[in-house]
């Protein structure tokens, strides 16, 4: 009789652990909130850029405006899963359409940072970004 109580109480706190960590991990893979606007920092061979960014967000899918000197205004579209997101975009770089992709994650700051890649790995690089309204 005492071991079946035992046995039930060893169970319960199984169940009650369980429940926990599902609950951390639904917790951690929320989809991070990436709506708004941005000042990126892009850091290629070809020097450092300070384009901006303006996201909205539906769910996991993305969509806004980017802006650089560089590679001029253009829409993006992207997508977002807990915190790793893939923005990207087609510029005219001197009369030649290339893909832009920026990919990468957001921090618990709310920083971003990842890789840039522009003409199917033409050129590459790192960026960071920053929330510019707020």
């Amino acid at each position: 009789m005492r071991f079946n109580r035992i046995r039930l109480v060893v169970t319960l706190m199984a169940i009650g652990a369980a429940v926990v960590l599902s609950d951390v991990e639904r917790a951690s893979a929320q989809t991070a909130d990436l709506a708004g606007a941005w000042t990126l920092t892009v850091t290629t061979d070809t020097g450092i850029t300070n384009p901006s960014l303006t996201l909205e967000q539906d769910g996991e899918t993305l969509t806004g405006h980017y802006s650089s000197e560089a590679l001029g205004e253009e829409d993006v579209t992207g997508t977002i899963t807990g915190s790793e997101f893939t923005i990207s975009f087609t510029a005219d770089l001197q009369g030649q359409m290339i893909s832009v992709v920026y990919s990468g994650t957001i921090d618990e700051d709310g920083e971003m940072s990842g890789t840039i890649n522009i003409g199917d790995g033409l050129l590459a690089g790192d960026f960071t970004a920053k929330r510019s309204d707020g």
